[in-house]
């Protein structure tokens, strides 16, 4: 019986992979649809241009900035660790994925209709109103790259995601550079700087990306129920980094290489210190276009890369590129010969390489272990990224006490650390 048992379940088992095979060229476009419109929402509220500008708007104070990437990490590393088990056995995914894109666009509406009623935009409860919403936002934002991950897990083949990021990059950098160029600066000149329209058309189009998922083809996976036994929650994330090594090194250099998210408020300050105040709404504008711009550009050579040769040796480049990023913003504002701050948006550029690393990080976790584990894997894995963000308000503070010079330095010096450190890392397609 048991053996019937099994070649039963090897058929079944032989019958669905070649399904998910069938179904692959499908799903990697529709995947990648998924991620085009999500990028061109999110070019609307870039973490490190809109979004810092914004709180400079309702509360300029440096603390408060500092408070913007604690706030955007920690809401997108908690939650997934609570929901792993609820996504593990979930039969269909893509409906969580669909649920997570209304959470993005439900926020950011709710955003744009508080500062368009709202006449006075120094009001006091501005600020914590739209930090909670900040919150709800990027807890979204954390489901949605964990079942995302987890989808792509099940329905793309690891030789075959880097042409996913590949895609996804290219086509999201066109569109949101279009819709950018049209739009962005024009409503950033208005009296208010457009806030209402930019979170408004943002919100429309993290709705959009949400309908895509209708366009996944999903085999459902096996019903499964969970024992008792198992605990989930922050239990199963501290024993997957205690007991799996190559897991535990992934996690090192991943929380070393984020901190240049600690950074990414101030560097749209430093810049604006540096730009004519008839030149604000262009410059801001065109930091946005570059860094989508290098998006698209290294996530088709990192997707490249990985297929070709692995995630390991695209995240060593990523890092060692971005351990550049700080160095680069202080000389084009150090007024040296040859280093113009017309130049600064280079350093935009650059930071494109922040999102492209973290999701080559999701990818090398996916490659750590079977399909069943994804959700755990990626989601304890954004929960170490979140750790070094305790340090963001210290950060912001260090900023006004000392200047950007020492504390940009520091940060480039930590990433160095984290480079460093990726050559302790195994390569998980040669095991």
């Amino acid at each position: 019986m048991d053996r019937d048992n099994s070649a039963t379940d090897a058929n079944s088992n032989e019958s669905r992979e070649a399904i998910v095979r069938r179904l692959e060229p499908h799903n990697l476009l529709a995947l990648s649809a998924f991620s085009v419109l999500l990028r061109f929402a999110w070019i609307f509220k870039t973490e490190s241009v809109i979004i810092p500008a914004f709180m400079d708007s309702i509360a300029g104070a440096g603390w408060l900035r500092g408070c913007l990437p604690v706030i955007n990490r920690f809401g997108q590393s908690l939650p997934p660790i609570f929901f792993a088990r609820h996504l593990r056995s979930a039969r269909i995914k893509k409906w969580n994925l669909f649920g997570t894109a209304f959470g993005l666009g439900m926020s950011m509406l709710a955003v744009a209709a508080i500062w368009t009623t709202t006449a006075d935009k120094r009001n006091p409860w501005l600020p914590p109103a739209f930090l909670v919403l900040y919150l709800i936002f990027f807890a979204s934002n954390g489901l949605n790259q964990q079942v995302f991950g987890t989808l792509q897990g099940k329905l793309i083949r690891p030789d075959r995601r880097g042409e996913l990021l590949g895609l996804s990059g290219i086509g999201g950098s066109i569109a949101s550079v279009i819709a950018a160029w049209f739009l962005l600066q024009r409503w950033l000149e208005l009296p208010d700087h457009g806030f209402g329209y930019i979170f408004g058309f943002s919100g429309l189009g993290f709705l959009l990306a949400g309908v895509m998922t209708c366009f996944v083809h999903e085999p459902p996976d096996e019903l499964h129920v969970e024992s008792a036994e198992q605990r989930g929650g922050l239990h199963e994330s501290f024993d997957l980094f205690r007991r799996d090594r190559n897991f535990r090194q992934l996690a090192i250099v991943a929380m070393l290489f984020i901190a240049i998210q600690l950074l990414f408020p101030h560097f749209q300050a430093l810049g604006l210190k540096h730009v004519e105040r008839d030149q604000v709404g262009f410059q801001m504008m065109l930091w946005v276009i570059v860094q989508n711009v290098a998006v698209g550009l290294f996530s088709w050579i990192s997707g490249k890369l990985a297929d070709r040769f692995g995630n390991r040796l695209s995240l060593r480049l990523q890092i060692v590129g971005t351990a550049f990023v700080p160095l680069l913003a202080l000389l084009f504002t150090s007024h040296l010969d040859g280093f113009e701050t017309k130049h600064f948006w280079i350093t935009f550029f650059f930071l494109g390489l922040t999102p492209v690393t973290i999701k080559t990080l999701t990818n090398y976790a996916l490659e750590l272990t079977e399909p069943r584990q994804h959700p755990l894997y990626v989601a304890t894995l954004h929960a170490c990224l979140a750790i070094p963000f305790l340090l963001s308000p210290l950060v912001g503070g260090l900023i006004d006490w000392l200047g950007f010079r020492p504390v940009f330095i520091g940060i480039s010096c930590v990433i160095a650390v984290g480079w460093l450190a990726s050559f302790r890392m195994i390569e998980p397609r040669r095991r």
